[in-house]
């Protein structure tokens, strides 16, 4: 699966969660075979770790789970809003994402 945003994006989270939804964060981590991100700050879990010699007490750690991509719409840096993906080709050829608002460049290099 193709996905729309890439590591270093802001996104709002359209749908999911109740606390979730409405927030926005920087994406930590995109996995395009399974389609999901995670998001920075967001969507934080509870997981119960053994004792190791990295934790050496054990116990509960919070952690980011992962969020289906399609419910994560990134935010234009120039226009500051929610927006679909474009496909844009700039005048040396180059392929960037756009923003569907301002005709923006997402992608930043």
């Amino acid at each position: 699966m193709k996905v729309h945003v890439k590591k270093g994006d802001t996104v709002l989270v359209l749908s999911g969660k109740e606390g979730l939804r409405g927030k926005t964060g920087k994406v930590k981590a995109v996995m395009p075979k399974e389609g999901l991100v995670v998001v920075e700050g967001l969507n934080l879990v509870k997981k119960a770790v053994r004792p190791n010699p990295r934790n050496p007490q054990g116990g509960f750690i919070e952690t980011e789970a992962p969020i289906h991509a399609s419910k994560v719409m990134p935010i234009c840096p120039s226009c500051e809003k929610p927006t679909r993906v474009r496909k844009k080709f700039l005048p040396d050829g180059t392929k960037v994402r756009a923003c569907a608002k301002c005709d923006g460049v997402l992608d930043t290099k």
